[in-house]
This record gives structure tokens, sequence and C-alpha cells, in this order.
């Protein structure tokens, strides 16, 4: 048999499918479409999901994939056996009511047999028990001997998850030989040890269970296949892991490299590199896909793959940035199944050097905040840190639980790991929470699912804003209707029209719907499954019905102003590229009517200069009056000419090219002006961070610059009245009376300053002895730092050796300095630590040097408990 490396099964396998009338599309992203029950695509299936339940048709009856998968569940145990991993491929052909059993198995066995060359005597199939037509296909069709067809129950060999459809599997066993068994008597198929190795599973999706164990036969049989790619090439390289095959071990060999260390030598060493072999594979598609690393979701999983794989580092002894390093490995053995990994190289190299770089940060920072805990449970005589504090760590600082937990065991501590694990349930709650389905205008979402999927909307308004179609489907908030009255709110779905549904950031059209015999306010369109607009709204007047004629009219206004701020996030796009660098993406926009936000990847705040370039570069372009054109062309000609693509977005085989000029050209299906000039005017409003790595711009365009510049106008003239002055000298008034304020103030506390002094006598009064040590431990009132700080110096020059310590109240916070004389140092008084134990009474923190430090507090009202427990604090550091 001859060892195919992984890229050449791949290849084999979906040509082969293809050859048997199937179409293959490409991997669908990582980031689940329309589907709120997954964080990330986790089987070749989930992305079709749609097609078997019906709600939407297929391109065609038969499809076969490669799909990128991410299982997060065994993360733990990552590294710590060759089994586990979180990235993989999964190959699969399906059939949405086509072929059935006979075929799938017989092409399953002609592709593991004829294409790829494995034994038939070392392959052995399994069924369900009651399956009995299967195991007559196994036997009398493909010929394999009877004791040789494996029967399991419902736990090995039947697929279902709650109600819905269901049925049964047959999976195909590879014998890879003795010295992978567990030499046990009655080694077989099922046995738990490598020797016998799934390679292929077919599930017949047959029944209908209603959820109470009650199954009927579906009209529409169909088959759902799964094989992971990088287990079949265990199997052809005879190899004895993941970590074995071609394109994996390029990549292990490349961490060892890095490393210094070799592979097979010791235990906890390979647990590392298995591990950041494993996460950097994961990290780099889901980067790719738009990932990026966030406290939540899917971005939180990035995150955590991201730094688990950066701590291993650290314990192999890589000092440097080595992630992104080894992203260019994954990158080189993958791209010829993935080319857009190689296109976004760059984006990915930059997102994982910020983010490695910053947990090097956050790693010494968690460091430090653990052993100010350990400082907390020593004083409280405790050996357990709670769980809130270790998933504090975890969550907040993102210091990995393992390495809490193995610092503390070697200081003999332990984490509380029943209240860590709590924790992580309510946040993982709070996540599930978030992807829950969302209503649409009040409505819930599931009447919309309800709808034939045959029906369908055929959207006109790139070039009219107007036009006549049938109602095809109304719905009320809550069920499907045959009319809407006067009043009432639902949604409208047509066979076609002229109103953009929200999509690609672009806001849904507003207008009317109008018929013989009522009037239907459109308040937005939204994109539904299946290719199907719906227009949702009131009744203004009358009533509407399924069936009737319909005249669909746009709102001009909104409609025209939309497409300018659209135009003009395409033009911000390039002028970031350009002022900033390639590395720039599009995270996320939104293109309103009133105003456009546009989310990029980007990792520091911008410059004022770099903003004034963004926004005179796009004005630029706006006054050249560049002609906007659109071109419809395959995908792989849009590529060609060099047009920008979004992260993760599902193209099809036509897409549409937007073109500005020679200065911008995007696949984007939004409406757009004709012509630059439409847009009139840009004015970048504010720039901030959304997340680490991501910027966020919002702007304004045309009549809305206008407006932006009228209201400025405003306020500076307001601004002028209420100070007496005119505009043109507004700037010199400001600075006059500045210098005013600061004199005034520099007198004031120069006030405060001799008040003070002379009461110096009155403070000397409470000087007290502590072993040995003068101590001077006051609150004085209402002085700022600053004037603390003098008096401090004043005080210290009266009383000579010894200790000050002053507290005061002003603004209604609690300013603490302390100082500490040479004598009184060697006699193991500390300034920094005494202010940080008296800050803590007045709900504050600092510190600073043994010799003088300062801190700040919230609560003024414990001023006077935290004067008297300072000689107490001053005891304690004595020797």
């Amino acid at each position: 048999m001859k060892k195919y490396g992984v890229n050449e099964l791949r290849k084999m396998f979906l040509e082969f499918f293809e050859s048997k009338g199937h179409l293959a599309l490409k991997s669908f992203s990582l980031v689940p479409q329309n589907d709120k029950s997954l964080l990330l695509i986790n089987s070749g299936m989930a992305p079709l999901k749609p097609y078997f339940t019906g709600a939407e048709i297929p391109p065609r009856k038969r499809v076969t994939t490669c799909q990128k998968c991410i299982r997060t569940g065994d993360i733990e145990n990552v590294g710590k056996t060759a089994r586990h991993g979180t990235f993989f491929e999964m190959l699969g052909n399906f059939s949405f009511g086509d072929y059935f059993k006979q075929d799938a198995i017989r092409w399953s066995w002609e592709f593991l047999t004829e294409v790829v060359g494995l034994d038939p005597e070392r392959l052995y199939p399994s069924v369900y028990l009651e399956d009995d037509e299967a195991f007559k296909i196994w036997k009398d069709e493909i010929g394999i001997a009877p004791e040789r067809i494996f029967k399991f129950g419902k736990d090995d060999n039947f697929w279902e998850h709650g109600s819905g459809p269901c049925g049964p599997c047959s999976e195909i066993y590879y014998d890879r030989g003795e010295k992978y068994g567990c030499g046990q008597p009655g080694c077989t198929v099922g046995c738990e040890c490598d020797r016998y190795m799934e390679v292929w599973n077919n599930v017949f999706t047959q029944f209908d269970n209603d959820g109470e164990g009650h199954y009927t036969e579906l009209d529409q049989k169909n088959i759902d296949t799964g094989m992971g790619l990088e287990r079949l090439a265990v199997v052809v390289q005879d190899v004895d892991s993941i970590f074995d095959v071609d394109t994996i071990q390029a990549l292990r060999n490349r961490v060892c490299e890095i490393a210094g260390r070799e592979y097979h030598q010791n235990h906890e060493t390979d647990v590392s590199i298995r591990l950041i072999t494993d996460h950097i594979r994961s990290a780099t598609f889901m980067i790719s896909d738009g990932i990026m690393p966030t406290n939540e979701g899917r971005g939180y999983v990035l995150r955590r793959l991201i730094r688990r794989a950066a701590r291993h580092g650290r314990l192999l002894g890589i000092s440097h940035l080595f992630l992104a390093e080894l992203a260019g490995a994954v990158i080189e053995g993958s791209k010829d199944g993935y080319p857009e990994l190689e296109d976004k190289k760059d984006f990915i190299f930059n997102v994982l050097n910020n983010e490695e770089s910053q947990f090097n940060k956050t790693i010494d920072q968690g460091l430090r905040i653990l052993g100010d805990m350990e400082q907390k449970m020593n004083e409280k005589g405790e050996k357990q840190l709670s769980g809130e504090h270790a998933f504090k760590l975890y969550d907040t600082y993102g210091f990995p639980v393992d390495l809490t937990k193995e610092i503390l065991e070697e200081k003999g501590y332990e984490i509380d790991e029943a209240g860590f694990k709590a924790c992580m349930k309510e946040q993982q709650e709070r996540a599930r929470k978030a992807r829950e389905t969302t209503n649409y205008m009040g409505a819930d979402a599931t009447v919309y699912d309800e709808i034939d999927p045959s029906v369908t909307t055929d959207f006109v308004g790139y070039d009219c804003l107007e036009a006549e179609s049938q109602i095809t489907v109304l719905t009320s908030e809550t069920e499907l209707r045959d009319s809407l009255m006067e009043g009432e709110r639902g949604t409208v779905i047509v066979g076609q029209t002229p109103f953009y549904a929200t999509m690609g950031g672009q806001q849904g059209d507003c207008g009317r719907i109008e018929t013989a015999n009522g009037v239907f306010e459109v308040e937005d369109t939204i994109k539904l499954r299946g290719g199907k607009y719906g227009h949702v709204g009131t009744m203004k007047s009358g009533m509407i019905s399924k069936g009737e004629k319909a005249v669909l009219k746009v709102d001009q206004p909104s409609r025209k102003n939309t497409e300018k701020n659209h135009s003009a996030t395409h033009l911000l796009q390039k002028a970031l590229k350009t002022v900033l660098g390639a590395h720039v993406e599009q995270k996320g926009s939104l293109v309103a009517p009133n105003r456009l936000r546009f989310d990029f990847a980007h990792f520091q705040a911008m410059t004022k200069e770099e903003l004034q370039a963004v926004e005179d570069l796009v004005n630029r372009e706006i006054a050249a009056q560049l002609p906007v054109h659109t071109d419809i062309m395959s995908l792989d000609e849009a590529k060609q000419t060099g047009a920008m693509a979004l992260f993760g977005e599902k193209y099809g085989d036509e897409v549409r090219v937007v073109s500005m000029g020679d200065f911008s050209k995007e696949l984007c299906g939004g409406t757009h002006v004709h012509n630059t000039g439409d847009v009139m005017l840009f004015k970048i409003i504010s720039e901030s961070g959304t997340a680490a790595g991501v910027r966020r711009i919002e702007a304004l365009t045309g009549q809305g610059v206008i407006d932006y510049y009228k209201r400025e106008e405003e306020q500076l003239h307001e601004a002028a009245r209420a100070l007496k002055a005119s505009p043109e000298d507004l700037l010199d008034k400001i600075g006059h009376l500045q210098a005013e304020l600061k004199a005034l103030h520099s007198e004031n506390e120069s006030l405060k300053s001799k008040m003070a002094s002379e009461s110096l006598g009155d403070v000397m009064d409470q000087v007290t002895d502590i072993k040995g040590i003068k101590l001077l431990a006051a609150s004085v009132p209402d002085v700022d730092m600053n004037g603390l700080r003098d008096l401090g110096d004043q005080l210290k020059e009266k009383l000579g050796q010894g200790v000050i310590v002053l507290l005061s109240a002003k603004d209604g916070k609690v300013n603490l300095v302390a100082m500490v004389t040479e004598e009184a140092q060697k006699a193991g008084a500390h300034a920094g630590n005494l202010v940080k134990a008296a800050a803590s009474v007045v709900g504050g923190g600092g510190g600073g040097r043994p010799g003088m430090a300062q801190a700040g507090g919230k609560n003024p009202d414990k001023i006077p408990e935290a004067v008297k427990k300072i000689p107490e604090i001053l005891s304690a550091q004595i020797q």
C-alpha cells in the first residue's frame, strides 16, 4: 500500500465522490452561520444541517466536503495523550433524499480498498444490531463473511440527538496489527485499545424520533458520512498517532527545533510538544476565519489555545515569540487544501505575535498577583486558594489554572477546584445565553422556521427602488397568517423586492408595501433562510392578504444616505490599509442612513496624524469623482483581480465586485453610489478599541458632515458668549482663565500649608514610642498629596529619627504618606509596607520604597481606624 500524504488523501477523496456525481464544496468557515447552537463547527455535517432538516434546499442532492473542525471538550487531555486533538479535518459524502445504504456502503468500501489500497482482510464493518438491511449489503453485495461483521447496540451504532431525524450507523474498522493491541484474550473490534481503529462512519438517517422513543420512517432518507482525514492518514502511513502523520509531524519537528528538544525523550516534554503542535493548528485556522482573541465565546476559546501553547513554550525553555513562526509551518503544510491561509498569512502572524506578547506580560503580572494572594493566605493561616480567586486569575488575567495549581502545590498550597469549576460553569452559562436565538423586531424567530423552504425572494433593488410583486407569505409575530389587519405587526414576504435586507453590515431598507386594500409600513428588511427577504413592520391602514399583488416602495432618502455611507466604508478600508499597513482587515461594520461604523484589525490606538491622513485620503478620492462599477464574475476571477474579500464570508459561485476607480476593489453584495462624488464629504468622529487587536472608527458622510459642523459651530458660539469673548479670541480667553485658576489654586494650597505648619506643635504631641522607634501617625484635614509630602518633610526635621505616617481626606478621597528614616529602616520599618497596610483599611492601595511611600483610599470615615492600627503594623515590622 502506498503511503499517501494528508494533502493527497484529501484530494483523492473529493475527486472520488465528484466522479460519483457529488458537488464538491469548499470547507465552510469554523464560524457557524445562522446556527446559535454551536460556538464552532465541530463536525462535517454541522454546516449542512439546514439541508438535512429541510429548512434550505441544497445546491445538489449529492455533496462532498472536507470540513475543518474544532472540538475542545477534551482540551485538558490534549498533549497528555497522542489521541486527543482540538483541530481536525472531516471527510464526508452526503445524500439529501437521493442514494441510501447500498451506494453509501459500496462507495466507502470502494474508496478504501481500490482507491487508497487498504487490505480488505484488515477491514471490519459494524452495523446496528437491528439493521438487517445493512448487514445483508455487507454480506451479500460486498462479500464480507458474517463473522467479520460486528453488531453493536444503540450506544455505538445509532445516531440520534433528542427528537428529530436519526438512524443506524455502519462503521468500518481497520486492524493496525498486534503491535498496537492490548494483548488480552478476545481483543477484537470494539476493544478500547489502539489496534482496531474506526476510519469511516456511515450514518443512515431514516427515522424521525418524536422524543418519546417512537420512531417513524422518513419520507426523505439521507446519508451523512464522516471520516477523519488525519486518522485515515495514520492508517495509510502506518504511524503511531496523528502527531506522526506527514504534515503534523513536520510541524511537531519544527516545535522541537525551536525548543532545542527531542521528541520521545521525556514524557513531560512530549506533552508540551504535542500540545503546542495541536493548539497552533487550531489557532492558525481560527484566525484565518476571522476569529480574534477575546474573553467571550469563540474568541475566548482562541485566546485559551494561544495562551496554553505560549505557556508550554515557556516550559520548554522558549524565551522569544515563537507562535507566528510555527503558524508559518501550519500554512506551508495546509495551503494546498486551504489557500486562504497563505492569503491571510501576515494577518495571522500579527494576531499571534500580539497575543503572545500580551500573554508574556500577563503571565508576569499573574505571578505577581498570585504572590499577593499567597501573602494574604499566609496572614490568615489558610492553605487553599479560593475558587473565585483562581478563576479571577484565569478569566481576568488569562493565567492558566493548571499553572496556578502547579505553583501553589510546590509551596504546599492547593486551590478550591470545585469553586473554580462553579465559577467556570457560571461563565459558560453566560456565554450560552449570549448565543441564544434572538428575536427579529419583536417577532418570535421560530415562526420563520414554519415557512415552506421552497419559498424564495429575488432582489431587484440594485437598479430600482420600486417594484410590483405578489405576496407569498404573511406572518404575525407568532404564526403564519393569511392576512394582516390595521394595527397588527408582522412580516411580509414577496416573490421579488427592491428592499435590501440587512447583510454585510448594511442595514435593511425601510419604506411601504401598498395593495388595493391596505398599506404596510416596512420598518426593517431581514434576510431569512433559503434566500427569503422578510419585510418587518406594521399595518398602517386597511388589510393585506396572501396572494395579493403589491407595490413595494423603498424610502429613497434613507437608501441614498445608506449608499453614501457604504461606499465611504470601502474608501475607508482602503485608506486604512494605505496609512496603517496591509494587516488591516475588516472585523465588522454598520452602514446606516445616518452614520457608518467600521471595525478593523489593528493593535494600537491610531494617532491624531494617522486619523487625519485617513480622513484626507478618503476625501481626496471623493473629490476625484471616481466612477463606481459593479462586475459579476466567478470567485476565482474576482480573487485574480485583487478584490478584497471578508474573513469567514460565505460566497456563492458568482460574486459582485465593486470597484471605485483604481483606488478600491471589494467583493460586496450591498448597494452603492454611482460616483464617489455623490458621497460629498467624509468626517471621522471617533476612534476607539473594542477588543484586543480590534479598533473601531465611526464616521459621517454627506449632509451628516454638514450637520455635524453646524452643531460644532453653535457650540463654539455658545462657549464664546458664556466667556464674554468672540470665537476668534476664545483660546486667549481660556488661557487667561486657566492662569488665574492656577494662581488661585497655588495661593489656596499655600494657605493650607501655612495653617498646617502652624499646627505642627499640636501634631507633634501625638508622637509615641514603638519598641524604641518614634512614631508619628496622625490625621490632618483637607490636604492634597503634594501638601501632605511637604508637611511630612517638615515634621521629619522636627522628629529626627523615626517614622511618620500622615492621612488626609480631600474631595471625598484619602491621601496617605509614610516616611521612614535610616535608623528606623535598620530596625525593620518599611514605608511601602506601612502605607500599603494602612491604605487597605481605608479601601485603597499603594506602596513605595522603604524610606518614602504614598497611597490612596476611598473611605475617609475609616481614617481614625487606620491611624489606630498603624502602631500595631509598625510593631510587627520592627525586629
